[in-house]
């Protein structure tokens, strides 16, 4: 039997971010594999017009959770949401529910955080870094409390190229950070921002590097352990492969290609692209909560998950997979049929893709004009250009992550928890989880039927030529524009049309001469 799947029967749990998409999966393990475990605890932001039992039907509605239902049919009787706002002082949780919590929680995960890597520093200091605080003094007033795993994100330094299992320091103090929050206005925020996130690429992985340095300082007595996973991605295996819920990293860019909106991107092709699944970093974290608890570390221990020192994959391969998978089976309403195109750095490739890129979707809108229908492409594709442009720095970039604490903690399985909790990223086939990833993507996330693939086929076929047909008309009037101000071009005109005018004669009369 599963010593980790024992270990947390009986148990409470307090999970942040239950809603968002590693959260719902930790749920989902958890009950799978320990569905005699006591309650989960699940922080949930007040919505108007539902109840909080109707977010958990919700949740337990997705097919995620169908495996759940078999092994534990009382699963919505074990979740118990309380009514939560991470923005406010204590949560804003209500006298009786904080009393709950505070006397049964035996282990807490802290999934929850702002993930926008275009936050406004007040907001992501007060998600990231002022809620870990505040969870941080509620755990401090738990009896009962075994272990509080938080998870971070192997980016938090990413100002580093090799980053080790510890925690770096930021050059200004979180409570500083915290303290002028509360007294700085938004122009002025603004404006230190750039300064206080130095050579980090957003508010994001900076707030994330405060939260590890808030969770260090101010853990206290508490057995604490963090874990950073690099790119999360779609489930590998667990509870079927393929799963996910929601647009961000490469799933964003996954249907952009698939719906034909991205035809080329920024891209350093040789660099190593650092996706994780979701349900190997799940794995990794129960793993780390039973660890934590058990063995009670004298230190905080952090843990990596991520792929590229033990298995890596670069970015141009990766890309050629998923663009083969999607020729095989292509989106609905797709625009053009995507090709690899990793473009160079420069402006002038800046330009003219984002023309390149917005202007059929203007030709698309005006289409859609026509027919009286409401103009949306040109939106989506300056949604889908701000998403890349926030994504280049990594994928751009290559670092390499120590893994000492996560080998350590894998050697320390029996064999039946290495094979029920699996987070050896060692046994990932590349080929065979992005093919899984794009399936899930048109399946999962589009809710596209497979059995539409014929249609999409015959929409990619009609529609692929439309992208080029534009770049070649934008080509022929920027060299019209070039013929009629300069005269080099005019020469140069000249030269290609004689050229041809006398190859194509040479080739006439080479052809009299074989008659």
């Amino acid at each position: 039997m599963s010593m980790i799947a024992a270990f947390y029967s009986n148990k409470s749990v307090l999970i942040t971010g239950a809603t968002g998409f590693l959260g719902k999966v930790l749920m989902e393990k958890l009950f799978r594999t320990s569905p005699h475990l006591k309650v989960i605890y699940i922080l949930v932001r007040p919505k108007s017009g539902q109840t909080l039992q109707e977010r958990v039907f919700q949740i337990l509605n997705s097919k995620l959770f169908e495996k759940v239902k078999e092994v534990c049919p009382n699963v919505h009787e074990k979740i118990r949401p309380i009514s939560a706002d991470l923005n406010q002082r204590d949560f804003a949780i209500s006298k009786e529910d904080m009393q709950e919590l505070l006397s049964c929680t035996n282990i807490i995960f802290h999934c929850a955080a702002t993930v926008r890597f275009d936050a406004h520093l007040r907001e992501a200091v007060q998600l990231n870094v002022i809620a870990t605080q505040q969870l941080l003094l509620m755990a401090s007033q738990m009896p009962k409390l075994e272990a509080f795993i938080h998870i971070s994100t192997a980016f938090s330094n990413c100002n580093l190229s090799h980053i080790d299992e510890v925690i770096y320091p930021c050059p200004v103090e979180p409570r500083k950070i915290i303290d002028s929050m509360e007294w700085l206005d938004d122009s002025i925020i603004d404006e230190i921002t750039p300064k206080l996130i130095g050579d980090r690429p957003n508010t994001y992985t900076y707030t994330k590097a405060l939260g590890e340095m808030v969770v260090q300082q101010e853990s206290g007595n508490l057995n604490v352990a963090i874990v950073r996973p690099s790119i999360v991605g779609a489930t590998w295996q667990e509870p079927f492969p393929g799963w996910v819920d929601n647009l961000n990293g490469p799933s964003g860019l996954i249907i952009a290609a698939g719906k034909g909106f991205l035809r080329s991107i920024k891209a350093t092709p040789m660099a190593v692209a650092d996706l994780i699944p979701v349900d190997t970093v799940v794995n990794l974290t129960i793993a780390v909560g039973w660890y934590t608890a058990v063995h009670r570390p004298k230190s905080t221990l952090i843990y990596h998950s991520t792929s590229g020192n033990l298995n890596p994959c670069n970015w141009y391969k990766m890309g050629l997979q998923v663009l083969a998978t999607i020729e095989k089976i292509p989106f609905e309403s797709a625009f053009r049929r995507p090709n690899a195109d990793f473009t160079t750095n420069n402006f002038t490739t800046q330009y003219w893709n984002a023309v390149s890129h917005r202007a059929p979707a203007i030709i698309y809108d005006f289409y859609l004009r026509l027919t009286g229908r409401k103009p949306r492409m040109l939106k989506l594709m300056n949604r889908l250009l701000r998403t890349i442009s926030m994504l280049e720095y990594f994928i751009n970039h290559s670092w390499e992550w120590s893994t000492n604490n996560t080998e350590m903690l894998l050697s320390e399985l029996s064999p039946e928890d290495q094979r029920v909790f699996n987070f050896d990223v060692r046994q990932l086939n590349w080929l065979e989880y992005i093919e899984n990833y794009v399936l899930g993507v048109k399946k999962y996330l589009l809710k596209e039927d497979l059995a539409g693939i014929p249609k999409a086929k015959q929409h990619l076929k009609r529609l692929r030529n439309i992208h080029y047909l534009f770049n070649t008309a934008l080509f022929l009037i920027v060299w019209r524009l070039l013929i009629a101000r300069s005269q080099m071009a005019r020469n140069i005109w000249f030269f290609i049309v004689s050229f041809c005018y006398k190859f194509i004669s040479y080739f006439r009369a080479s052809s009299t001469l074989k008659v």
